[in-house]
């Protein structure tokens, strides 16, 4: 497997937009990160990362790129990209 350049292995973009206490607290339970971006109403940029998913959900382990779940290749979810996720 190969970390994700773009979020740097975290699975999310713009984690520094939330709260250190709150972040500490989240323990690193990426469920719980899920959580509070979906229960927000100030503006942030905090999302899934849409390197090693869409922005949403992850195609494989958050944070990294072809294991079992994305290979690589034109049959899995890079094949937009010629089979390489983005960070490449």
């Amino acid at each position: 497997m190969t970390t994700c350049n773009r979020c740097k292995g975290e699975g999310f973009l713009n984690l520094d937009q939330i709260p250190e206490a709150e972040l500490d607290a989240m323990d690193g339970d990426l469920e719980k990160v899920k959580s509070w971006i979906k229960s927000q109403t100030k503006q942030h940029d905090v999302q899934v990362c849409d390197c090693c998913g869409n922005g949403e959900i992850w195609y494989g382990t958050p944070g990294q790129h072809y294991g079992r779940d994305d290979p690589p290749g034109r049959t899995g979810p890079y094949d937009y990209n010629g089979g390489l996720c983005e960070c490449h």
